[in-house]
């Protein structure tokens, strides 16, 4: 056993080293992909003018509309589509010399840059899209989207613009938005043509196909299609009617470029797809005039994208297990054993070993047998003397003597048989070498 020990202790320190080597070699830094798989959706790239979201709307000179703002505090250029609460933007504005250009949405960016030249514009809103003379304000939670985008109101929006050029506290999230249950008259014409297997096409919606998605795993959505909502009016609340005429089954309304989702775990994905889709682009949408097909388009890819993260119910695709990344935890701990390891053993084999028979009988049972081996080496004096001296300590224990006595006469013994091993040079029979290493009688 002591000879393998040097081995041995070798060996835990290059394990040790090892297990380090790896554990710090995996720590550094690669590409990451936070994605379960690739989902089908192609990534969403935007060139102006390619998707049918300008229009062919002109505008006067900078000059004509810096004197159409001097003559009057609000300028409605024609296509435009913003409105407001007039009476509570008008209270909040005063005395206060602000003037309001609104443009229709769809405008290019040299035309939009033609309306930053208007000095005397102190707030301008093109589409839906509202900033000031140096901030612009956008929706920041998805009640303050769907009330832009199902009928066009900018209340909120300018009131805080509002607030920020008379240095006054921001009075935003007012709520000018409002529900209500879609009559019979309203929902049977809907529900007869879901039923039909077609979508739903209101007077005045721009969409013409619904596009072909995997958004709900492989289940084709019901799609009923609004034009914007009349502002200052409760809109008819379509989804929840719907759901209730067809369970299990997933549900599209679009208000404008609102897109509401209702059916299976919509309380699950809904929100977290809404809010992915117009905090991305929310802000275009708001711009520009793109068609009810191009909105749902990107809103059925962002479903696709979040249902393919593998968030919610679909399962996520097989992934081999990795060993090392599996092992990777336990390194510290097993490089911590191997250092342990190492140490006992180093320590061990400075000390010596000193695991001696420490009881009378042990010590006079394993001195004996050490007595016996030498008597075939050696008729050295000493080693008579210790013969001797075994026998009385044998003859005390039998007489029950204290055990000091026995011990005193095993030390005299031991003396003599550690003289006759140095006497023929063999260390592994001194006792102290070989009552540790050989018998280990503990009696």
């Amino acid at each position: 056993m002591n000879e393998r020990l040097p081995w041995l202790r070798w060996a835990f320190l290059s394990a040790g080293v090892a297990f380090v080597a790896v554990f710090l070699v995996s720590q550094s830094q690669g590409d990451v992909d936070v994605s379960y798989a690739q989902a089908p959706s192609a990534r969403d790239t935007v060139t102006e003018g390619s998707a049918g979201e300008l229009t062919d709307a002109t505008l006067p000179s900078v000059a004509e509309l810096t004197d159409m703002l001097d003559q009057d505090p609000v300028v409605r250029l024609p296509g435009a589509t913003a409105d407001w609460d007039e009476q509570r933007v008008t209270k909040a504005i005063g005395d206060a010399d602000i003037r309001i250009l609104v443009a229709p949405p769809g405008l290019s960016d040299k035309q939009r840059d033609q309306l930053r030249k208007v000095e005397n514009a102190t707030i301008r809103i093109v589409g839906t899209e509202t900033s000031g003379t140096t901030y612009q304000v956008t929706p920041d939670r998805l009640a303050e989207w769907r009330t832009t985008f199902v009928t066009g109101d900018v209340t909120s929006l300018l009131l805080t613009l509002v607030a920020t050029e008379r240095d006054q506290p921001d009075p935003r999230n007012v709520t000018t938005f409002s529900w209500r249950a879609p009559t019979a008259a309203e929902l049977d014409p809907v529900a007869n043509d879901l039923r039909a297997g077609r979508p739903h096409l209101a007077d005045g919606a721009t969409l013409r196909k619904v596009p072909d998605t995997e958004a709900f795993g492989g289940q084709q959505p019901l799609v009923a299609a609004f034009p914007r909502q009349p502002f200052g009016q409760p809109a008819p609340e379509y989804g929840p009617a719907l759901a209730k005429l067809f369970p299990g089954k997933p549900i599209l309304v679009m208000y404008g470029n609102w897109v509401e989702y209702h059916g299976p775990r919509a309380s699950e994905f809904s929100d977290v797809a809404s809010a992915g889709f117009y905090g991305r682009f929310g802000d275009r949408i708001s711009t520009y005039a793109y068609p009810q097909a191009n909105v749902l388009g990107t809103y059925l890819n962002q479903v696709t994208n979040v249902r393919y993260a593998g968030l919610f119910d679909r399962p996520l695709p097989y992934q081999p297990i990795d060993p090392l990344r599996v092992a990777l935890p336990a390194l510290p701990w097993l490089f911590v054993a191997c250092v342990v390891g190492f140490l006992v053993l180093s320590v061990r084999s400075v000390l010596g070993p000193r695991r001696l028979p420490r009881t009378p009988p042990g010590r006079l049972a394993g001195l004996t047998t050490l007595a016996i081996e030498l008597s075939a080496l050696s008729h050295a004096p000493a080693l008579t003397r210790a013969l001797g001296k075994l026998q009385a300590a044998r003859s005390a224990l039998t007489e029950d003597l204290p055990d000091r006595h026995v011990a005193a006469l095993l030390t005299d013994a031991q003396r003599d048989l550690d003289t006759v091993a140095r006497g023929l040079g063999r260390a592994e029979y001194r006792p102290a070498n070989y009552l540790a290493g050989g018998v280990a009688w503990r009696g």
